[in-house]
């Protein structure tokens, strides 16, 4: 069976103010339709039947809208960051009781080309509590903060990047409950620091992709977002 998906949709989205003043992120227009639908439409595809989106900012505007997910036979949870936002890292370990003992874990602003199936197999035949997804790179499309090689990860860290990364975390992984023991319940902290705290201890796993992503979480990204689903669109009409 496919495992869940949690999807981290709780920031505010700054950098596309002015648009992200009134909605939130998953709800900016894409290709005619709101952003996460495309995401929820491609999870389906992937056998997918458990979403939990882990909100914060406008999080009742996403509710609202996709529902419980039953356009997309799907069932779809919602987890609030509360009164103060938790982070990417925190939103997951509040999330827990509804993700169950493992699930994949992707950005609410990223949309993605790759087989899950396929990350499933490797994260279990692996028996690490985590997997990391990774793009060679090249500083194409955001800055490369993972160094891979011989089928490994090497080093990932998003503020001391050297020119030896070339790859870039793609934007969904697996994670099991375990991986979040430690941290502390309702405290912010980053999902990075898990995936480098697993490195530490030699248990994350990595799965490499050849496709690029596209992303909404700046005017470019989004701009690039909009055209290639707006042809996708097109091409399956």
């Amino acid at each position: 069976m496919m495992l869940p998906v949690g999807i981290l949709a709780g920031g505010v989205a700054q950098r596309l103010r002015p648009i992200t003043e009134t909605i939130p992120k998953a709800l900016v227009e894409v290709a005619g339709r709101p952003f996460a639908e495309h995401q929820l439409d491609w999870l389906r595809h992937q056998g997918v039947d458990r979403v939990v989106f882990l909100v914060g900012y406008r999080g009742e505007m996403i509710r609202e809208t996709l529902g419980d997910g039953s356009r997309w036979g799907l069932t779809i949870h919602y987890l609030f960051d509360g009164p103060a936002l938790l982070g990417t890292g925190g939103a997951i370990k509040r999330g827990l009781p509804a993700l169950g003992p493992a699930f994949f874990v992707m950005y609410g602003d990223s949309y993605l080309d790759c087989s899950l199936a396929d990350i499933v197999r490797v994260f279990k035949a692996s028996k690490a509590d985590g997997l990391m997804t990774v793009l060679r790179n090249d500083n194409q499309w955001d800055v490369s903060n993972v160094l891979f090689d011989e089928g490994r990860i090497q080093k990932y860290d998003k503020q001391d990047k050297t020119p030896a990364m070339r790859h870039i975390d793609y934007g969904i992984g697996v994670l099991s409950a375990a991986a979040l023991n430690g941290y502390p319940d309702d405290a912010p902290f980053d999902l990075a620091r898990v995936y480098q705290d697993l490195l530490a201890r030699q248990a994350l796993a990595a799965y490499e992709v050849t496709s690029r992503f596209y992303e909404i979480g700046t005017p470019k990204g989004l701009a690039e977002t909009r055209a290639h689903l707006a042809y996708r669109t097109r091409a399956q009409s």
